[in-house]
């Protein structure tokens, strides 16, 4: 690394820190969450310093400004609802907006294979025979695909469904960077989902199908999309870093990927209680259907209104500058 240019470079923000510090007990809110930013950053570059040998009066007199700025920083944290307000309205939604090609590819190439799957059983009646008997098919459409959504308390089958959409979310986002196993279970749902909507299609249920799948399936799935995603982008990145390395290609995927995993989850406990006390309801079909729709656009909306203005901005879901690693620059 180069210490002349590293210092050359980041002396601004080093001056700008002592000034906040020196004023710190005059800062309005803006400045204290930049004197917070700052001290993260700059302690970064004092771990850049030691590891290239700086020489000791530059390594101390950034470590004199770094304790100052410690004791000005414990009285002036952030408070902690910006940091989850800036979440839910820059960066998760920047992330979502970054991955949206993924995402709704997936979701156009699932909902394909579902179709091709449930004409085969609606146009190919002799496929049902090597999956089901006659009696379990009869079974399935009459009751059981009906009952799977109010045999168990609404609360506790809101729970349930919560904790089961979240796994599997969990599961394709982790298993992203092998990229096989997450094209597997994408398959294996798909081809699920296409098999149980031709059965009930082909026996004339076709408004119970949609009536109890639609309110709730509609968003879930496109949480699975999304989770799917940012699991294989990760994988992507390893194969086609781009202008990046590979580790820093891996690295800004990941820490993405990473911070998408709590958005994910408010979104699948939406869902969970939509399925949990809309779907299995008595409200009329045309309603419980409508709220499906309806939080299907309001999550839309909210990736391309509040999303794009973050993707404009500069925002892509990754973590804060300053908690990531210091970049060292070279002189020409």
């Amino acid at each position: 690394m180069d210490v002349e240019a590293f210092v050359s470079v980041h002396q601004p923000q080093w001056d700008r820190l002592a000034y906040l510090t020196r004023r710190q007990r005059r800062l309005t809110g803006a400045e204290a969450e930049e004197l917070v930013t700052l001290y993260q950053r700059v302690g970064t570059h004092l771990a850049a310093l030691r590891a290239a040998g700086a020489d000791p009066v530059s390594i101390g007199r950034l470590s004199g400004l770094i304790a100052d700025a410690r004791g000005a920083v414990t009285g002036a944290q952030a408070p902690v609802w910006r940091d989850i307000s800036k979440y839910f309205l820059v960066s998760f939604p920047a992330a979502l907006y970054v991955s949206r090609r993924w995402w709704l590819t997936i979701g156009l190439l699932f909902y394909l294979v579902a179709a091709w799957a449930a004409w085969r059983i609606i146009a190919h009646p002799e496929v049902v025979d090597s999956i089901l008997t006659s009696a379990q098919v009869q079974e399935l459409v009459d009751k059981e695909f009906a009952a799977y959504y109010s045999e168990n308390p609404a609360q506790d089958f809101a729970f349930q469904v919560w904790i089961n959409n979240a796994t599997i979310s969990a599961v394709v986002l982790a298993l992203g960077i092998l990229l096989i196993p997450t094209i597997f279970i994408l398959w294996d749902n798909a081809l699920n989902l296409g098999v149980n909507a031709g059965l009930m299609i082909g026996h004339d249920r076709a408004d119970v199908f949609f009536g109890l799948i639609t309110p709730h399936g509609l968003l879930e799935l496109t949480a699975v999309f999304v989770a799917s995603a940012a699991g294989l982008r990760l994988g992507w990145s390893w194969i086609a870093p781009g202008p990046r390395t590979r580790m820093q290609a891996l690295a800004q995927t990941g820490r993405a990927t990473v911070g998408m995993a709590i958005g994910l989850a408010a979104i699948l406990l939406v869902t969970g209680i939509i399925e949990g006390f809309v779907t299995p309801s008595s409200l009329p079909t045309a309603v419980r259907v409508g709220i499906g729709v309806l939080a299907e656009i309001g999550f839309i909306l909210y990736v391309w209104i509040l999303g794009r203005r973050a993707a404009r901005a500069g925002e892509y879901g990754d973590v804060e500058e300053a908690d990531r690693e210091a970049t060292a620059p070279v002189s020409a």
